[in-house]
């Protein structure tokens, strides 16, 4: 029974133990919890495992392969990650519900049916709310109400996919779907929500920021990447998700620009980062695809990083606004080293993590002849390498020297970054390490010459820019601001819509209604004088009469009510 128990399982079963524990025993439980659960990944053979029939359908809650075990391993190093970051918190709602929405997101990668794999996409939504509320603000509760209603609406659209799915085909094996009639569309709508598509990523940057200093490290990590996962199981070489994706990876530049909250200018590079992915297994060859999984590898790490580090400027100066920042290299020096790195990772520099993957996808993409997706990739990332590369380190440890200062980081947060920054180092410096566990066998070199001399002009020509940019005024500057997210459309271009098609419709409700109760009323003059006190229906039988009137009376009531 324990060797065909899911890793995922055992995190959320673990969780549920934590509330119950004093302070020092619960740090040490919550460290031990994700170890425990690697080391039950890597006994696992490959292959299925803990199935069984429930109401004829077949529940397959363990099936491990190369693409559920590299997911399964990163989610597992992020929740580790993260318990270490969080050891100086006292939240037991956090540390519980951090810990269930984590397990939730690797139970999820393991699954091999449908119907699994919507309970556990709706228990990271439930579990992961709670990380936003704990910021215990008006905007954090607002942000989580959003937040919740768009991912419960996610799972709610993929159930209905899924029951259209099976009553089509008659399974609910979860395994290459591909994109052909209604239901697929609807899961992969689904998908497209968690996985914030355009004009469906606005939660995105509306909820994470809003959450607490840790909260939002851990959000990071799952709920996107999860998508990214359902992704390359069910829609691999589905051609559109190709557009889909270089969208993703363009439209984010231009608002991480002239966003002022560097936590902000974060979750708008995670939209950038996932169109790489999404592009990837668009494409869906063997060097794309294991270029999306990479990629997913690597961002959480030095994404989480990256968020560390602005949460450890958060934790001990209390703003993060760009504005309010500068400077803080001369009280937080280990915090800017540790950012310095994610940001070189982000970017794709040679020898750090995020060009040993970045390059996969590229790669992927020309070999398929998608050259116009591949020029827009590139300037995409020279966008993430300004918005993320450059300006989070820049305006947060240098730029103007703002006069804060303060502490270094706890040093629990220094030691998890201390961790992340090392895999960002080592993976970036030895690839094979990563790409012996990606799903699929491909013999590649990232280290040519070709591809080296390529990304160090990039970054270059992206650093020479920001630097003339700011020495000539051209720059924006960070100033206090509210930047216009797409969301801002539907919230005011819905209650219009919505009036205009209740005026449409009042005219007519009424006219139906005067139709609908005349005709009641000559329906009932005709019972009465049928079957009234004096009618046909009284002379034979007294008591028919009253029966009658309550039946017709209930009967009206009722359907007036449905109206």
């Amino acid at each position: 029974m324990i060797a065909s128990l899911s890793p995922g399982l055992i995190v959320v079963l673990g969780a549920l133990l934590v509330p119950s524990l004093p302070l020092r025993l619960r740090q040490a439980y919550m460290l031990a919890l994700p170890l425990v659960a690697g080391l039950q990944l890597f006994t696992l053979e490959t292959g299925s495992a803990g199935a069984f029939t429930f109401l004829g359908y077949d529940i397959v809650l363990l099936r491990v392969d190369g693409l559920s075990r590299v997911f399964g391993c990163v989610f597992l190093i992020a929740i580790f990650c993260n318990v270490v970051y969080a050891l100086h918190e006292d939240d037991k709602i956090q540390q519980t519900t951090g810990l269930i929405y984590a397990g939730a997101a690797i139970g999820a990668v393991f699954v091999g049916d449908l119907i699994s794999l919507f309970v556990f996409w709706e228990l990271t939504a439930i579990a992961s709310v709670f990380l936003i509320w704990a910021s215990r603000t008006e905007r954090a509760f607002r942000a989580g109400m959003r937040y919740l209603v768009i991912q419960v609406g996610s799972g709610v659209i993929l159930l209905a996919g899924v029951i259209l799915y099976e009553r089509e085909t008659g399974s609910v094996a979860f395994g290459h779907i591909g994109l052909s009639t209604l239901p697929t569309y609807l899961i992969l709508f689904a998908i497209g929500i968690k996985c914030a598509f355009p004009f469906l990523h606005s939660w995105l940057q509306d909820a994470y920021p809003e959450a607490t200093v840790t909260g939002t490290v851990v959000l990071s990590a799952f709920t996107t990447k999860l998508a990214v996962y359902a992704l390359a199981r069910g829609f691999a070489g589905t051609e559109i998700l190709v557009y889909i994706g270089v969208i993703m990876t363009a439209f984010p530049v231009f608002f991480a620009v002239i966003e002022n909250d560097l936590r902000r200018v974060l979750a708008f590079s995670l939209n950038n980062q996932l169109g790489f992915m999404v592009a990837g297994i668009g494409v869906g060859t063997a060097i794309a695809l294991n270029g999306a999984v990479a990629h997913a590898f690597v961002h959480i790490i030095y994404k989480g990083l990256l968020f560390m580090s602005m949460g450890a400027v958060l934790h001990r100066v209390g703003t993060i606004r760009a504005s309010e920042l500068g400077g803080l290299y001369k009280c937080m020096p280990y915090t800017t080293v540790f950012c310095i790195i994610g940001a070189a990772s982000i970017s794709a520099v040679p020898l750090f993590s995020g060009f040993i993957a970045k390059a996969l996808t590229l790669s992927g993409l020309a070999q398929e002849g998608y050259f116009i997706s591949w020029l827009v990739l590139v300037f995409a990332s020279a966008g993430v390498l300004h918005h993320s590369g450059i300006k989070i380190p820049y305006f947060a440890f240098f730029a103007h020297d703002s006069g804060k200062r303060c502490e270094e980081a706890p040093f629990n947060m220094l030691v998890a970054m201390a961790i992340l920054s090392a895999f960002c180092i080592g993976v970036g410096v030895f690839p094979g390490l990563l790409y012996q566990y990606l799903p699929y066998e491909v013999s590649y070199e990232p280290y040519t010459f070709d591809h080296v001399l390529t990304q160090l002009q990039l970054v270059f020509f992206a650093v020479l820019a920001f630097s003339l940019l700011v020495r000539y005024g051209f720059y924006p500057p960070e100033l206090r601001s509210t930047n216009l997210n797409i969301d801002w459309i539907y919230r005011r271009a819905l209650p219009v819509v919505i009036d205009r098609l209740v005026c449409f419709f009042k005219p007519l409700d009424r006219g139906m209604r005067h139709v609908f109760l005349t005709a009641v009323g000559d329906f009932v003059g005709l019972i009465k004088v049928y079957m009234g006190p004096e009618g046909l229906w009284a002379r034979t039988w007294p008591t028919g009469s009253t029966v009658l009137w309550v039946a017709v009376l209930l009967g009206s009531y009722l359907f007036l009510s449905f109206l």
